[in-house]
């Protein structure tokens, strides 16, 4: 009866005060001579608040402490402060601490030193009013700490290699831009118009490359003064705050689904998206005034008008390029505009191949619907993000694929003409440009099947929701086939909804992932990743695959995964506060923090070997596609761990 009217109190006073910081504990070493230190832990207390001392039966404050090999306890913790006697018929007698509580312990280093980990237990309470029960995990150093490999900037590693990637994406969409049926007629129009206009050859070159300049800027500088903004007002860790929200949320994921899915209907004639008639038309005037001014305009007019052609490819180079670091989008961006500039200048300085281009038709009505089958299925990315992120369990790996499978399939026929919508022209005979885009269709379909049962589809992994959401494997045979490493993940911490790859054991906690580690003699690999990380799924399934990487990470190290987009909420006991007050609440953001600060890095994948006492074995790594250099990577750390 006693526990349950405690319990019931408990429940009344928890809205009131759970979010309150009432107790913030610090901590102190002394050095007494020949390997003998005494630790203090502190605890101030808000004024009309108290904690109780450990003669309290229902919530007394406890320390446990985890010391490393070398380090050994001695004596007793002691109470330096004296609490206030308190008696009640239901708990008996206790002390309460008021305003402060003092605690010291005793240690013996036998070896260098190290870290000491002390696990505080207590709840706070005033009158009528009490915290939930409260655990702090504080970090004493103590001795000489065996310095950490000297860890050098690796923010361009962790995206090093798919920054180029998505230059490359970023050139192929604006050559896509550039045929649709808003933009391509414009080409030839707009460059004889500068060339008949400007009065001689040289100046119309001028003209039209003060034109394709123009261009570039618009679609350039707008989002490099979103990004230079917010870093200005909120430095860089705000602007990746702001990317990582736009990258996982389920919010901007959902609407870039459902715009994608708009754009696409768009592109297959249902109705057609434009910008406010005011605007194109107040725009065009103003491009009549002549001079530099009037170029302006005129290149303000082209970027409105074809907004509903370049608008879904737009979003689709700037979404991509958001989860990564925060210069990217601005690089991607200017890769894209420079690209669907650069045919307005060039025809201006060799005007004669303008005779070579095709002809506007029907053909360019082919390429809108083609890029709206792309939209549909690049779409369903940002609703297997969000799916994955929170673990919503709608999207699985098959689902996913099945969806890719029917729109590439139905892509395929249209090419053939076997499929029309309302603006297409009737295809008499099919050309061998549509028969080999056909044929590499149906290719890629073929492809994707084999994924249905297993097959892991590495060119894609990036794309895809991971193997393990598949409800049936038929490679799971394999894998449980292989050699496991020998350490157990039942019942770690997240595991009933994380996973890691290839049928590996691991934890999703570094706390556990430590004491594991010093329990078998072996590093930590950490893996700092994420659901929505292209990369750390490309990585995964081309690099880790390896038999060799596979081989190192089951049987020399323990693995810990730590999810930096994760969207769970964590008990109140392993919130975060940062510096500047702060409080960190999901596993992802705990993640990310720990990576910032700890490494000074907020881009994945990123890999640390870690060793005893917090050690940094070698250097960290990021993305990077070389199998053999991984290995190399993984058997140094061994190295080093067994010096």
């Amino acid at each position: 009866m006693r526990k349950f009217i405690f319990l019931l109190l408990a429940l009344v006073s928890f809205a009131a005060s759970a979010q309150e910081q009432v107790v913030a504990w610090s901590t102190d070493v002394k050095e007494n001579g020949n390997g003998n230190y005494t630790l203090t832990i502190k605890a101030d207390i808000a004024d009309g608040w108290h904690i109780y001392d450990a003669t309290y039966s229902m919530t007394p404050t406890t320390i446990q402490f985890t010391t490393p090999e070398g380090i050994e306890l001695s004596g007793e913790l002691r109470a330096l402060s004296t609490a206030k006697p308190v008696s009640d018929e239901f708990f008996g007698n206790y002390g309460e601490y008021e305003g402060e509580a003092v605690y010291e312990q005793d240690i013996t280093v036998t070896g260098k030193g190290g870290k000491i980990k002390a696990l505080v237990s207590y709840q706070a309470c005033c009158e009528g009013s009490c915290t939930p029960p409260n655990e702090e995990e504080l970090t004493i150093e103590v001795g000489e700490i065996t310095p950490a490999a000297e860890i050098k900037e690796v923010k361009n590693a962790a995206s090093s290699g798919s920054l180029w990637a998505m230059i490359l994406e970023a050139i192929i969409w604006g050559l896509a831009a550039l045929v649709t049926p808003c933009v391509f007629p414009m080409i030839p129009m707009t460059v004889s118009f500068f060339m008949k206009s400007s009065g001689s050859v040289a100046k119309g070159r001028l003209n039209a490359s003060l034109y394709g300049l123009f261009i570039v800027a618009l679609y350039t500088l707008p989002i490099a003064a979103i990004i230079i903004i917010t870093r200005l007002v909120g430095g860089g860790a705000v602007t990746a705050d702001i990317f990582q929200w736009l990258a996982t949320h389920w919010l901007p994921n959902i609407l870039f689904f459902i715009v994608f899915m708009v754009f696409a209907a768009s592109f297959f004639g249902a109705f057609e998206i434009t910008l406010p008639s005011w605007l194109v038309n107040k725009s065009d005037a103003n491009s009549e005034k002549g001079g530099i001014a009037g170029i302006f305009f005129m290149a303000l007019t082209l970027v409105l008008v074809s907004f509903s052609c370049t608008g879904p490819i737009i979003g689709s180079v700037l979404i991509k390029s958001t989860a990564g670091e925060f210069w990217e989008p601005i690089i991607t961006m200017l890769a894209f505009s420079t690209t669907f500039a650069l045919p307005f200048t060039i025809f201006a300085f060799f005007p004669s191949i303008l005779k070579k281009l095709p002809k506007s038709g029907g053909w360019l009505n082919s390429v809108k619907v083609v890029l709206g089958f792309v939209e549909v299925a690049l779409g369903f990315k940002f609703l297997s993000v969000a799916d994955q992120v929170y673990h919503w369990g709608i999207l699985d790996r098959e689902v996913y694929l099945a969806i890719w499978i029917v729109v590439f399939t139905l892509l395929g026929f249209y090419l053939l003409g076997k499929i029309r919508f309302a603006h297409d022209s009737e295809i008499k005979h099919l050309s061998v440009g549509r028969l080999a885009l056909a044929i590499a269709v149906f290719s890629f379909v073929v492809y994707l099947i084999p994924g249905m049962w297993g097959a892991p589809l590495e060119k894609l992994s990036g794309y895809l929701p991971p193997q393990s959401s598949l409800d049936f494997d038929l490679s799971k045979q394999q894998i449980v086939a292989a050699p496991q490493q020998d350490n157990t993940t039942s019942g770690v911490k997240y595991g009933d909804v994380l996973h890691l790859p290839h049928g590996l054991n691991g934890f999703f906690n570094l706390a556990e992932a430590e004491a594991y580690a010093e329990k078998v003699d072996k590093p930590v690999f950490i893996d700092f990743t994420g659901h929505g990380c292209v990369n750390c799924r490309e990585m995964e399934a081309r690099v880790w695959s390896d038999p060799a990487v596979l081989e190192l990470l089951r049987n020399e190290y323990v693995i810990c995964a730590l999810y930096t987009d994760d969207k769970m909420e964590l008990p109140q006991s392993e919130w975060v506060t940062t510096d500047n007050g702060k409080t960190l609440k999901s596993l992802g953001k705990v993640n990310a923090h720990y990576a910032l600060t700890r490494f000074g890095v907020n881009a994945q994948p990123y890999y640390v070997l870690q060793g005893k006492n917090e050690k940094i074995l070698v250097e960290p790594r990021g993305y990077n596609l070389d199998a053999a250099a991984f290995v190399e990577f993984l058997k140094k750390g061994v190295e080093e761990y067994r010096k």
